[in-house]
């Protein structure tokens, strides 16, 4: 069974893409346009697979992805996330959050190489 991946952006275009990279790899990749939406769905275990990695926006409308990982932390303390931004200046929004926080443009290797190492060193943590 492939890995389950929860991909938000509100960039349709930058989501799909993303998306595709991400299935194309042979990850099972769930995508969300709205973060307040995607947390209740956390919330009300809506998902249809545990979630092993979630693929956040920094800048979204609503909810930021630093206040996305703040609620999702009180669910998943040790959930693996990756933060994507364009902004430098953002990574500090995340100290203390247990992210890995990557710059746009991320190139697709650098995407998939982010994600494995995510997961895999979720996967060697002791229970």
């Amino acid at each position: 069974m492939p890995d389950t991946l929860l991909l938000i952006d509100d960039n349709a275009i930058q989501a799909a893409t993303r998306q595709t990279i991400l299935k194309r790899a042979g990850y099972f990749v769930i995508a969300a346009l709205n973060p307040q939406h995607a947390l209740e769905q956390f919330q009300t275990g809506e998902y249809p697979a545990d979630v092993q990695l979630v693929i956040t926006d920094h800048i979204m409308p609503g909810m930021s992805g630093a206040d996305f990982v703040r609620e999702l932390r009180k669910l998943f303390p040790k959930l693996p996330v990756l933060v994507i931004s364009g902004l430098e200046e953002a990574e500090a929004e995340y100290e203390g959050m247990n992210v890995l926080f990557r710059l746009k443009p991320l190139l697709p290797d650098h995407l998939l190489a982010s994600v494995q190492s995510l997961i895999h060193s979720h996967q060697a943590e002791p229970a």
